[in-house]
């Protein structure tokens, strides 16, 4: 067997090579190249474990603290990624993996994406982006005329003026929300007289001159944890992000925000925004953004709406009214990374008012010089990758009429999977779908008419095995390596309140077929009859009900 000596060298000569000769079309990484441009999605499933390795197992080859003194070839160092890395890497573009949101991408982001990685632009500033920086001001022209509906002469205004922007690109719904209420603090505790406002002086001094005892912002109790993070990051603290109680179709219950406005207020507390829900991560549903709308105008408040998740159903025609009043929002958050399908790290945030985000503006001397168009002084993030080049690609190349059909088939789909459900006598349709998302559970039917008549301690006992077996189900289905749901806990109001724990799917991706929903479904009835603990013990407690 022969031996291979050879040896890689950390040399000029080889480091310059990197830089500039790709490597052979029969290396590895050349051969690789090859199958991904021909056909990503027979590469991925080619190349992707069916069973998971357990995450101790592959933090083993991950282990090394060691920055390596001895460089790797190439062609070696690729062999090793597909080994150790890709083949246990989640198939997120898989139609059977229903779980997350991340779905199948189009095949031709593969080879753009290679354009604007070997352009390597910096979007914070117009000498390291010279297109790139009135592509991504285009790109969120059109998202904010998506929502807001100006005319022409607005846009020829402000779309690309240097004092003003449209919004923002990021790397995500949390950096947009974020953003979102750092605009909205700005302007709540702006300049007054010799105050100089927030940005420039404090919270401490800002609350002191406006004589507030402290601030808080409104959202329904299934917001995005994100706004958490934004409370904290803009200082007001985590215990002032106020959770609104939702209703049985789990949206913002009004009275409860209009009687948490009034104590607010009669403890001196200002509420300077009102965050309204446009697709909650847990279950898809939307909150009544036109009565938030009012109660924000009444009260003095900015309005944002986080459409991280429901952002985009507003390119198709049949069900844009699902967001009715959204056009009302001072900002709003979308993640591209959605159902704009896009590859992971394209949030943006939409301001309705061009001005708004000069409450945020920053310069530099060596960069963000004022007057200039850099986009970096309207960012909460600096150094940034072209990825709006990405989405300009998609919106042109699918059209709005083409993300109309993407978004109506997830629309519908869900609803078929939710008739299904429904119609399957051992499953129970927790939260019905709005959008592409939906809660469900594995409960036989015999314990369906068990709970009916189960007195309060036995109905106790009844859930919470349900609920160690909807987490055996969903971890087993996991494993396997066929398909994949996730789990939350939600509080659905037939079961008193009471954490549930549910199957949670997202029907994004246009590539999952009915026959996938229908074998989903009976692999987790298949998965339950293999729970030792729970299924008996849920069996046994069944029949003591019925047999009373």
């Amino acid at each position: 067997m022969a031996v291979d000596n050879r040896k890689a060298d950390a040399s000029v000569d080889s480091l310059h090579r990197i830089f500039t000769v790709p490597e052979a079309p029969n290396s590895t990484l050349g051969r690789i190249e090859k199958e991904i441009s021909e056909n990503l999605n027979a590469f991925l499933q080619t190349h992707i474990a069916a069973r998971e390795k357990p995450l101790t197992e592959i933090e083993k080859d991950f282990s090394s603290a060691d920055i390596p003194e001895n460089p790797s070839f190439v062609s070696d160092h690729t062999a090793f990624l597909l080994d150790k890395l890709v083949a246990q890497s989640v198939h997120t573009s898989a139609p059977s993996f229903i779980g997350h949101m991340t779905s199948a991408l189009p095949y031709f982001l593969m080879p753009l994406s290679k354009i604007m990685i070997g352009l390597n632009q910096n979007l914070v500033k117009i000498e390291t982006s010279k297109a790139f920086t009135p592509l991504e001001r285009q790109v969120l022209g059109m998202l904010h005329n998506l929502i807001f509906h100006e005319d022409n002469a607005f846009y020829d205004q402000w779309m690309h003026s240097a004092d003003h922007s449209l919004g923002a690109f990021c790397s995500g719904g949390t950096v947009a929300n974020i953003t979102a209420l750092w605009v909205a603090r700005n302007n709540a505790l702006k300049p007054d007289g010799e105050f100089r406002g927030v940005a420039q002086e404090g919270l401490f001094r800002a609350m002191k001159h406006y004589g507030y005892d402290d601030l808080a912002v409104l959202v329904s109790e299934r917001g995005h944890y994100s706004l958490k993070k934004a409370a904290d990051v803009l200082g007001i603290g985590r215990d002032c992000l106020v959770p609104i109680k939702t209703d049985g179709n789990n949206r913002v219950c009004i009275d409860d925000l209009k009687s948490t406005l009034f104590s607010l207020k009669e403890r001196n507390i200002k509420p300077f925004a009102i965050v309204g829900v446009a697709g909650t991560t847990e279950t898809g549903n939307i909150d009544p953004l036109e009565e938030l709308a009012d109660i924000a105008e009444e009260h003095d408040c900015h309005f944002h709406v986080d459409a991280a998740w429901g952002g985009a159903t507003l390119m198709s025609n049949k069900y844009r009214t699902l967001l009715k009043g959204i056009e009302r929002a001072d900002s709003v958050t979308i993640d591209a990374h959605k159902q704009l399908y896009v590859p992971m790290g394209a949030g943006m945030v939409i301001f309705k008012n061009p001005t708004s985000a000069a409450a945020i503006e920053h310069h530099a001397e060596y960069i963000l010089r004022e007057g200039s168009k850099d986009l970096g002084s309207h960012t909460l993030e600096g150094s940034r990758s072209g990825m709006a080049m990405l989405l300009f690609a998609s919106l042109n190349i699918i059209s709005r009429p083409g993300y109309e059909l993407l978004i109506n088939n997830s629309i519908e789909k869900a609803r078929y999977f939710a008739e299904r459900i429904d119609a399957h006598p051992d499953f129970e349709l927790v939260s019905e779908p709005e959008l592409c998302l939906l809660t469900y559970r594995y409960v036989p039917e015999a314990t369906q008419r068990a709970l009916a008549i189960a007195t309060p301690e036995q109905k106790a006992e009844l859930l919470a095995s349900l609920n160690d077996l909807t987490q055996f189900i969903q971890k087993r289905q996991r494993e396997s390596g066929k398909s994949f749901v996730s789990r939350t806990r939600i509080n659905p109001e037939k079961w008193d309140r009471y954490l549930t724990t549910v199957f949670r799917v997202v029907l994004a991706n246009p590539l999952t077929t009915n026959q996938i929903l229908q074998d989903v479904l009976s692999e987790q009835q298949l998965l339950a009859l293999q729970s030792e603990i729970s299924y008996p013990k849920i069996m046994a407690l069944t029949e003591e009900i019925l047999s009373h």
